[in-house]
């Protein structure tokens, strides 16, 4: 009786096998890693926004008892913190605000300012709202950003 001897594979990945792999693995991280990028300056935009809103809610509120508004941060319930005032993780923070209580109307200017990391998103680094209601945002060169930063 003769024996054949016939030779497996073993399991492992040829080096093309490998190489494929490597290249899609390359491509969906050149994709994602760009898109989640953008979706954590979007996030930080929303911290500044919320923040905004926040303090002209504040301003409206020292303006229904006091008949005026105000840009101290004690009055507006930052405590004694002075201004610039550093707002949610840290990318933005409140400048103090624009007063103009001789004005008729009364009236406030707002601004959130990006700061570190968040320098990156030149589309929306600034953020303003004043006492009308406007809010606008300003890119990297100060110019008027686009609708969607708001």
């Amino acid at each position: 009786m003769m024996r054949i001897h016939t030779e497996m594979q073993s399991g492992g990945f040829t080096l093309i096998e490998l190489m494929i792999a490597l290249v899609v693995v390359a491509i969906l991280s050149a994709i994602a890693y760009p898109l989640y990028e953008h979706q954590i300056e979007e996030s930080r935009r929303t911290e500044a926004r919320t923040a905004l809103t926040e303090l002209a809610a504040r301003e409206e509120r020292y303006f229904a008892t006091n008949n005026a508004y105000t840009s101290s941060a004690n009055f507006l319930g930052y405590g004694a913190n002075s201004w610039p005032i550093t707002v949610g993780s840290g990318y933005f923070v409140l400048s103090k605000p624009s007063v103009n209580n001789s004005a008729n109307p009364p009236y406030f200017l707002l601004t959130a300012t990006a700061v570190g990391p968040q320098l990156g998103d030149t589309q929306c680094q600034q953020f303003t709202i004043d006492s009308t209601g406007a809010e606008v945002s300003y890119d990297s060169s100060n110019g008027v950003s686009t609708s969607t930063c708001w």
